[in-house]
């Protein structure tokens, strides 16, 4: 689900916060705050962050990059994505060091499991497959961040877009197939 705003309202923060305007990357922050919250607590099965602390943590690493360039909702909703990824990829290797006891991580995807994998996912094959991914299509790679770590639907990523629900379905379907691959061989 998509916060309503006024038409341009977070394209036009964006643009004053990309200008130098002190405060306006707060005002998009607080306006999808509800719902960065929502898919960040969709996402957050087994973890030790909390919602609360992984959209903060987000902003953070979203506030104090200096090579942002937000242009509108659909750029800021694939950086907070790939913050969201990049925090939970952290969080794994930090949790999982050799001086920790290493040990195998899974994320539990749960019934509305975005990658359909039952046992859950280990983070760092799949932010390599990522990784991999990005390589050959940066906007595939996008596309699996904002459905599997921001907890997009695919028809709100399609709206966000400005492309048909079906192009979106062809475009996860390819997306995912290469995860498949590439998670299998790891």
């Amino acid at each position: 689900m998509i916060t309503p705003t006024l038409p341009g309202e977070i394209t036009e923060l964006l643009s004053r916060a990309r200008a130098g305007e002190r405060g306006c990357l707060d005002q998009v922050f607080a306006l999808l705050y509800p719902e960065l919250r929502r898919l960040a607590h969709a996402r957050l099965v087994d973890s030790t962050h909390g919602a609360t602390a992984l959209v903060h943590e987000c902003y953070l690493r979203l506030a104090h990059s200096s090579e942002l360039g937000l242009q509108d909702r659909s750029h800021f909703m694939g950086s907070a994505a790939r913050a969201m990824r990049s925090v939970l990829v952290d969080q794994h290797r930090a949790r999982h060091t050799e001086k920790r006891g290493g040990g195998q991580f899974e994320l539990t995807l749960g019934a509305a499991d975005a990658m359909d994998m039952d046992s859950g996912v280990d983070m760092l094959a799949l932010d390599a497959a990522l990784n991999a991914l990005d390589q050959l299509d940066p906007a595939q790679r996008e596309l699996v961040e904002l459905h599997f770590f921001a907890g997009l639907e695919l028809k709100e990523i399609a709206e966000m877009r400005g492309v048909s629900d079906k192009t979106i379905g062809r475009h996860w379907q390819r997306a995912r197939a290469f995860l498949r691959v590439q998670l299998d061989d790891s």
